[in-house]
Order: C-alpha cells, then sequence, then structure tokens
C-alpha cells in the first residue's frame, strides 16, 4: 500500500536520486522533477501543474562560482540564485497553495548555510536563504498543518563535487557524506514532528537538530522586551 505521494526536486541524480530511492523504500509514490527531464524549478509555469503530495523535498541546486567576489560570473551568479532560491520559494509558494494538512516539505540546504564557505561565497548566499526562509515560514505553514524543515549537510560525494576536488579529499583523508546518507537524514528530519528547524549531517554522526544561538533583543531599562510584534 502506497504511503501517499512525494516529489523530488532535483531528483534524476546525487542526492536527490538517493531521496526519490530512500522514498519509495517507505511506500511512496515518487515524482522526479528535473531539467533532466523538462522541469525548472525556476519558472512558476512549472510548479503551477504539479499535483498536490503530502511529502515534498525541495532538492535542486548548483554552484555558484569562484572564491574571488571580483571574478564573480553574472551568469552563473544568477542561474545559482534561480535555482537554488527561486526554486525553493516557489516551490513552497505553490505547495502552501495545495498541500493538504499534515504535508511535509524538506528543503536541502548545506552547513554552508550555517557557516562561511570561503570557496563558495554565492552557494553560500544562496543556503543561508534558504535556511532563513524556512525559519521564517515554517510558523504561517504550520497553521495550515504543513511542516517545514530545513536539511544541512556537510560535502558529500555527489556528481556536484569535481573528482579533483573529491582525490583532494581522499588524500586529507577527510571523509564525505555519501548521497544514501543524506537521504537517510532527510527522512529523519521527515519524522522528527519539528518544523522550523535545520538539521545537519555530517560523516560518522546521527542526523541532529542544529541550535541556533539567542540573539541579543533590546532592553528598556532594566527589562527585556522580547520579540517584535508582527508587521501586519
Amino acid at each position: 500500500m502506497s504511503a501517499g505521494r512525494a516529489l523530488v526536486t532535483g531528483g534524476a541524480s546525487g542526492i536527490g536520486a538517493a531521496l526519490v530511492e530512500r522514498l519509495q523504500a517507505e511506500g511512496f509514490a515518487v515524482q522526479s522533477l528535473d531539467l533532466a527531464t523538462g522541469f525548472d524549478v525556476a519558472d512558476p509555469a512549472h510548479w503551477d501543474t504539479v499535483e498536490p503530495v503530502d511529502v515534498a523535498c525541495l532538492n535542486a541546486g548548483v554552484l555558484g562560482g569562484p572564491a574571488d567576489p571580483a571574478e564573480i560570473d553574472l551568469e552563473h551568479y544568477r542561474r545559482a540564485i534561480a535555482v537554488n532560491v527561486d526554486g525553493v520559494v516557489l516551490g513552497v509558494r505553490h505547495l502552501a497553495r495545495v498541500m493538504p494538512e499534515g504535508g511535509r516539505i524538506v528543503c536541502t540546504a548545506s552547513l554552508a548555510g550555517l557557516m562561511e564557505i570561503v570557496d563558495d561565497p554565492i552557494y553560500g548566499a544562496t543556503k543561508h536563504a534558504v535556511v532563513g526562509f524556512v525559519r521564517s515560514v515554517a510558523p504561517t505553514l504550520a497553521a495550515r498543518g504543513i511542516a517545514i524543515n530545513a536539511l544541512c549537510p556537510g560535502i558529500a560525494e555527489t556528481p556536484m563535487l569535481p573528482l579533483t576536488t573529491r582525490e583532494r579529499f581522499r588524500e586529507a583523508g577527510f571523509p564525505l557524506l555519501t548521497a544514501a546518507e543524506v537521504a537517510d537524514a532527510a527522512w529523519v528530519a521527515l519524522e522528527a514532528g519539528t518544523t522550523g528547524a535545520a538539521w545537519v549531517v555530517q560523516p560518522g554522526r546521527p542526523a541532529l537538530e542544529f541550535r541556533f544561538p539567542r540573539v541579543p533583543g533590546p532592553r528598556t531599562g532594566d527589562a527585556s522586551v522580547g520579540r517584535p510584534p508582527s508587521f501586519s
């Protein structure tokens, strides 16, 4: 018996393919949405064709460009924003309109969304955006009965990682995640009952919820004011 319907963006290879396989193993009928099969996550018209699902893994992503900001290529920059940020925002926008109560969304961010990534600052910027977006929309989606979490894996051995880079990591003895390990962690996030969380995935460790530090708030005299009221 099917556990329900699911979709995975960027599902043709790497982490996306592992997510498809893991969801299928859990009994879901899974639709893979990938540029290789004609689906552009950055095109709102493509999202308009997507039917309701119970689980969505918004995973499509690309690298951003060089370390030196003076050398940033505008075409690569705009494509990274389109895929990594627009692909999540447009997907969540559509799912917020059609996903049934009890729906669950996991957005693939990265450890680069929680820390610096000197080698690819554009990629880091996009993944910080994903984490911030997930945390910010979680309360509104919760009112609709929809949970959303971010997945923040370390460096994984996928086609996105250049072969020369993989070899350098092996020579240095630095462990890389497998796509299957990331998919397993995504399932942990889907089953955890959390929303607005960032789940960290590192080799040799179980998936764990990242604890964000508390930001100092304003004070009035000796009293702490707390969170600001809603803008609306």
